[in-house]
């Protein structure tokens, strides 16, 4: 099976990325972002036996036990060329700090095969990925280059979510239950 962890955002803006996902489906034929709700990447997708899954619910519950809440705020979008375009993510010390200590969390269990993450941590909330075709990428990206959007909320959880052949579902939830401290 296959799994990756992240920060999935709320419905509402859920409900507006997909309006996005689908303005690329209609005008550029991309469908691979409307596999997976809105959402920060914090662990790629990695391959696992479904068997392991309990066990990582349960170390998942442990690490997410002792995170607080914080903000995440969103403004407007970019692009990894030619392939990419999300919702940017502003830089943010406290998502950026989740993301070492989960990396640290998940390398020292012995039943898993995580390993270092090579590229830098660039959060983002996709819209169009690697279905995009590279010529269309200049019109698309003509479309948000100049599109307003700013919009924060509040990351309470880490989410597991697990390919089911078809798009990316929810495995399971894990709340942060520390006390948010000022921000």
């Amino acid at each position: 099976m296959q799994y990756y962890i992240a920060i999935v955002a709320p419905p509402v803006i859920n409900e507006k990325v997909l309006e996005w996902k689908g303005y690329m489906k209609e005008q550029f034929g991309c469908q691979v972002a409307l596999k997976s709700p809105a959402h920060i990447t914090l662990v790629a997708p990695f391959h696992m036996p479904q068997e392991k899954e309990a066990a990582l619910t349960d170390h998942l519950q442990q690490f997410s036990s002792g995170e607080q809440p914080f903000t995440i705020q969103l403004q407007h979008f970019s692009a990894f060329r030619p392939r990419v375009i999300f919702v940017a993510v502003e830089e943010n010390p406290l998502l950026s700090a989740l993301k070492s200590r989960l990396d640290n969390f998940l390398l020292q269990l012995p039943d898993y095969s995580f390993k270092k993450e090579e590229r830098p941590f660039h959060p983002h909330i996709t819209i169009a990925n690697r279905d995009l075709d590279k010529k269309d990428f200049p019109r698309a990206w003509e479309y948000f280059r100049s599109m307003q959007f700013a919009t924060s909320f509040e990351a309470e959880a880490i989410t597991l979510l697990r390919h089911n052949t078809i798009k990316w579902e929810i495995a399971a939830q894990f709340p942060f239950e520390g006390i948010a401290g000022p921000q």
